[in-house]
């Protein structure tokens, strides 16, 4: 087994796809500081800003004063307070569903669904480019699982005419490495049309998109009930930690009773949901977040255009810059590193071959000037590497 793996690890050095940690040694913001030196960063996905948020901090010290530290147990023994429960109520009210349900973290709470809910006689539907935290709770289903091509309604129209007893459609809201919004009108109109379930993981989308925060779904206009099943996480928009589920009474029960992912493990801190809620509350309080993130949006878009750089078509706070081949965008990401920028190179199996891109994040924080600073910087290494190949 180890000489194995001691190969595989090699073959990943060889061909530029060795991933590696960078310790950061202060909070989450535009400007972080790591191996002595501070970054302007551009690789985030605190997309509002909050997650050093004071009110953030305030409430997880003060609920830490109170709770303690850790939880102590799962839900479903003795790790289930009060700051849990008024989260949940807090999210069912906010996005006007029935119930809500907190998981540790976006990963379990996919897990948790697709292991739990479908049977052997069930069909999984997913979108190619789904979180891989859907892609494995699809594969460790009970049920059969198909993938439709990314966003390709055909594809996924012939997909939805393969036998089952019951589909369940799952798609990402935005996908988080090409930065684009699923295609989610007609995926609820096919659902409709089929007699399907919808399942949607809006963690890029949901407290930044929609007119209050409320997600993908609002931003076309969908009530929240069109999807039968729908996850976000807190540790993006909301800048906290953790994960929740929310739909119907018996899709929350459900879970409770048979979600494996959610009964078998340690509740997050008290504490933590006490911040989640203080997030929760600063997206519906603080608009100017989002109109913010908006414009820095825009204003990256048309500079770029400007600069000739490769962007993908994207109009979220994911800018993917296309370059393919791994060994041109680690180049390109260190050269900015030494410029000053943090912009952590993407590469397969994070997405496909030949698709290997710098991911660049933006959030409301940033201004114009670290956008100016950035595409200047990106521009130059883009040429400069050009030149050489």
């Amino acid at each position: 087994m180890w000489q194995k793996l001691q190969a595989r690890l090699e073959q990943r050095k060889a061909h530029d796809l060795l991933r590696q940690r960078l310790t950061l040694e202060g909070a989450q913001s535009v400007r972080i500081r790591a191996e002595g030196k501070e970054y302007l960063n551009f690789s985030s996905n605190d997309y509002l800003g909050l997650a050093n948020h004071p009110k953030l901090i305030e409430a997880m010290q003060k609920a830490a004063k109170q709770y303690g530290v850790g939880s102590g147990a799962s839900h479903l023994i003795i790790g289930h307070s009060e700051q849990h429960h008024a989260l949940e109520e807090e999210l069912a009210e906010f996005l006007g569903l029935e119930r809500a349900l907190l998981f540790s973290t976006g990963y379990m709470a996919n897990y948790g669904v697709l292991t739990c809910l479908p049977d052997k006689n069930d069909l999984i539907i997913q979108d190619k480019l789904n979180h891989a935290s859907l892609i494995d709770g699809g594969m460790a289903s009970a049920a059969k699982m198909l993938r439709y091509a990314h966003a390709d309604m055909d594809s996924f129209e012939r997909q939805m005419k393969q036998p089952a007893e019951s589909r369940l459609v799952v798609t990402d809201g935005v996908f988080s490495m090409d930065g684009d919004i699923a295609q989610l009108s007609e995926l609820a109109d096919s659902c409709k049309k089929h007699k399907a379930s919808l399942m949607i993981d809006d963690a890029h989308g949901f407290g930044v998109l929609g007119e209050q925060g409320k997600g993908s779904l609002e931003h076309f206009g969908l009530t929240q009930g069109t999807a039968d099943i729908y996850m976000a996480t807190f540790g993006k928009a909301l800048g906290g930690f953790g994960a929740f589920v929310a739909g119907s009474e018996l899709l929350i029960e459900s879970l409770i009773q048979f979600g494996r992912s959610y009964i078998y493990t340690t509740a997050m801190p008290a504490a933590v949901a006490a911040a989640n809620r203080a997030g929760l509350n600063l997206i519906q309080e603080e608009a100017w977040r989002r109109e913010k993130l908006a414009k820095n949006i825009d204003y990256f878009r048309r500079l770029a255009s400007e600069y000739h750089i490769p962007l993908m078509p994207s109009q979220t706070a994911i800018q993917p810059v296309l370059i393919g081949r791994n060994d041109k965008t680690l180049a390109i990401s260190r050269a900015l590193k030494e410029a000053g920028i943090l912009l952590v190179a993407i590469r397969p199996p994070t997405v496909p071959e030949n698709s290997a891109r710098l991911r660049v994040t933006l959030t409301a924080e940033h201004t114009t000037d670290d956008i100016d600073y950035l595409l200047e910087q990106l521009a130059l290494q883009i040429k400069q590497m050009n030149e050489k190949t």
